[in-house]
């Protein structure tokens, strides 16, 4: 099956934002999933009104760099326009996400888009995208927003996580979002399963996990401080807000001590 045939995870959220960089497969997928659950176009907004609101966040906490790991497809509210003279550096696996962002990056300063799984994070970390941008010898905070369940379970995500996080110096920020399935609300629940079984046939399987497995790749690791509000939906971090229903994503901060 071609490219062309294959839906994918970063041109479908593209198609979810309203973008324009996907294609017949991506938009049938999506529509398959509208078509039962309308909200979830919501979904993929409240997921990115989080990351500006983390991303905003961590430049209160003084950090100026961010490693944007399964970044996407280029589409409205990236990191560097939230954050203006930050450093971005931003990694995908997605030929089209990453081409898209080169495009869009022509000429403005201080950030660069690698192609590299996030899997790997030696690759990642050495590429000179990342390692002839981003001091890390400096705080940088590092987005996995939406990006970790597309992460096998044979993977290992909280080996993935240690790696990223040792190269880090204290006071760097990990922004984790994650769909899961474990949810108080049946309908939600629901979703997420039946998120799960479309992506299946995609070019980018998707896989839940529970709050406490989440929960265990911060507080497993001594070398992270799990910040308040801990682990709640994106649509309630960093503080509930009655204008934001829950959306099945689970979101967290955590600092490098």
């Amino acid at each position: 099956m071609t490219e062309e045939e294959r839906a994918n995870a970063a041109r479908i959220y593209d198609y979810m934002l309203g973008g324009a960089h996907n294609l017949g497969a991506d938009r049938e997928a999506a529509r398959t999933l509208l078509a039962s659950f309308p909200w979830l176009q919501r979904v993929a907004w409240e997921n990115r009104a989080f990351l500006r609101r983390a991303v905003e966040f961590c430049v209160g906490e003084g950090v100026e760099q961010f490693l944007d790991l399964g970044s996407g497809v280029p589409t409205v509210g990236n990191v560097h326009e939230i954050a203006p003279g930050t450093r971005v550096a931003y990694v995908d696996i997605e030929p089209v996400a990453v081409q898209g962002a080169r495009d869009l990056l022509a000429g403005v300063p201080d950030v660069t888009a690698t192609r590299a799984d996030l899997r790997r994070p030696a690759d990642v970390l050495a590429a000179e995208g990342v390692a002839g941008l981003l001091d890390f010898g400096r705080p940088v905070a590092v987005l996995l927003v939406a990006a970790l369940h597309f992460v096998a379970p044979d993977d290992d995500v909280a080996t993935v996580l240690a790696a990223y996080r040792a190269a880090l110096v204290p006071g760097s920020l990990l922004v984790v979002s994650h769909g899961s399935a474990d949810q108080d609300d049946p309908e939600i629940a629901e979703a997420m399963r039946t998120i799960t079984a479309v992506m299946a046939a995609s070019e980018t399987p998707a896989y839940s996990r529970s709050r406490a497995e989440i929960t265990r790749l911060f507080a497993d690791d001594p070398g992270l401080e799990l910040l308040p509000p801990a682990l709640v939906d994106v649509a309630a971090w960093p503080e509930p807000d009655d204008r934001r229903a829950p959306v099945g994503v689970y979101a967290a901060v955590a600092r490098v001590v």
